[in-house]
């Protein structure tokens, strides 16, 4: 099997990090972008075409876990936490 394109590689991992950044939850967003970074590091670093074509498939496997966990945490997601950005009504009172 020949190995992906740079441009396969990259639009895998742009629809890997959309789709990580989808989650409503704060702490599943973060694991997962952060995870998806590493693992595309690990793919750019690799050198031997018969491994990066390995990475690349599951990659893609692991694209399609996420986008359906994702889809489940959107339904079932819960409010926003204290470290996420708030909405304008807290500091409606300090304009003044």
């Amino acid at each position: 099997m020949a190995a992906p394109t740079h441009k396969a590689v990259l639009g895998l991992y742009a629809s890997t990090l959309r789709t990580a950044k989808s989650f409503s939850s704060y702490n599943f967003r973060t694991y997962f972008v952060q995870r998806t970074e590493d693992t595309f590091r690990g793919i750019q670093a690799e050198q031997d075409p018969t491994k990066l074509s390995q990475a690349y498939n599951e990659a893609v496997k692991e694209l399609s876990v996420l986008r359906r966990c994702a889809v489940m945490n959107q339904l079932y997601g819960g409010g926003r936490l204290a470290v996420e950005e708030q909405s304008d009504m807290r500091t409606r009172g300090l304009d003044t």
